[in-house]
């Protein structure tokens, strides 16, 4: 049976057509700037010298022992005297994976959009950056049902797939008890070890709420071989209490708080910020690039401010 838009109303949850808008934005941005190591890890293709015929030329250097005799350039051998070889550069594929946390964590958002539709909506986002620069895209998605794995692979249809996962696994949502968090992130993050290699652009988008110590040793080992970078999704109530009384629920149950400026709201602001900078210091140690993303901005607003636009 379809599902309506009135079934999953937009900015709670999303939806294909809504991750697709990202496709324009995509096109909109180069990734490719030095700014922020971000900037060249959605660069697509990387290259090697090769000693072989490539694909660009790149320079003539001394000839020595192994090189492709084919390459030698004979004029510049005759007016030197000794002989040269023309060396190329190979352009290998960077595949992409994916990492999207549709988990009951991330149901949460107190103004605008929750924390899974952002993390949508940064994935749709990197899929057609990755796809446009003609590198094969994938994904792991996992949530309180279960995990998704779609295996890299070129062209907007792997895309499409993709995002009907990830829409499926945010529409499960409305169903999410959090239960089986510990055990999927470990399955989840035991996967990837089984599936990236080496030379992986790994992007993993997640609230990092509740992740252990062992899911960071993960991450650091997969950044041995690998470019990593990881995407933090906020909300304003997790860092600031307001001052005004509010209520919160689960879905099912209704709590009322009473906000006031109070030494409370300051420690817990801080002890938020605190975990910030600790869980940034830990990425750092690898040099795997952080962003942070908030639930009230714009998609287009924050990657303005954190990527330069072309």
């Amino acid at each position: 049976m379809s599902t309506t838009r009135e079934d999953y109303p937009k900015d709670v949850f999303t939806s294909v057509r809504e991750m697709y808008l990202m496709e324009a934005l995509a096109k909109s941005f180069s990734f490719n700037n030095q700014k922020h190591k971000v900037n060249s890890l959605f660069g697509g293709k990387h290259t090697s010298r090769s000693r072989g015929r490539g694909l660009d030329f790149e320079e003539v250097r001394k000839y020595v022992k192994g090189d492709d005799i084919r390459n030698i350039d004979w004029k510049v051998t005759a007016r030197t005297q000794r002989t040269h070889t023309r060396e190329f550069t190979e352009e290998k594929e960077k595949p992409c994976l994916l990492v999207v946390d549709q988990s009951s964590a991330m149901f949460f958002g107190s103004e605008k959009r929750t924390k899974a539709v952002v993390a949508a909506e940064l994935a749709a986002l990197s899929a057609f950056r990755v796809a446009q620069e003609g590198d094969s895209v994938g994904g792991v998605i996992f949530g309180d049902q279960g995990i998704d794995f779609i295996a890299p692979r070129r062209g907007k249809k792997n895309v499409l797939r993709l995002l009907k996962s990830i829409e499926k696994r945010n529409h499960e949502l409305k169903f999410a008890d959090g239960s089986r968090y510990e055990t999927l992130l470990s399955e989840t993050f035991a996967r990837i070890k089984n599936v990236v290699t080496h030379d992986f652009l790994v992007v993993v988008i997640s609230d990092f709420h509740r992740y252990n110590p062992n899911v960071l040793k993960v991450i650091a080992q997969l950044s041995q071989h690998n470019d990593l970078m990881v995407a933090k999704v906020m909300d304003p109530l997790e860092r600031d209490i307001p001052n005004t009384n509010f209520v919160v629920s689960d879905g099912v149950n209704q709590l009322t708080v009473k906000g006031s400026k109070s030494a409370f709201q300051h420690a817990f602001t801080n002890g938020y910020d605190e975990g910030v900078l600790n869980f940034k210091a830990q990425l750092r140690k690898f040099k795997i690039p952080l962003l942070t993303f908030n639930t009230v901005d714009t998609i287009q607003a924050q990657i303005q401010d954190q990527v330069i636009k072309k």
